[in-house]
């Protein structure tokens, strides 16, 4: 990806939850580096994604503790980074509109 938006994001939530730091910066490390076309190109990437409607993509860190949910452009290879946030936060939000 191109851009990704917004990193301070996720250097805000690793700050509050220390266990997901070195996860975190693996994820934005090979996301920065990945040119995904289509939905199906981030599942070879990680097989445990979810693709929704409406351009999201939830990705799960560490072991499915927490959960990233994404918005991406893929023709300018842009990822909005729409919520970040434990298992137990994100079952209380729709992904498909946050």
């Amino acid at each position: 990806m191109k851009r990704i938006i917004a990193k301070r994001t996720v250097r805000e939530f690793w700050k509050k939850h220390k266990d997901s730091k070195d996860y975190l910066e693996t994820w934005y490390q090979t996301v920065k580096a990945a040119q995904w076309n289509k939905p199906s190109d981030i599942i070879e990437f990680y097989a445990t994604v979810s693709i929704l409607k409406n351009s999201r993509v939830v990705f799960n860190i560490k072991g499915n503790a927490y959960r990233l949910v994404a918005k991406i452009n893929y023709e300018r290879q842009w990822l909005f980074i729409r919520f970040i946030g434990t298992h137990s936060e994100y079952d209380r939000i729709n992904a498909n509109t946050i």
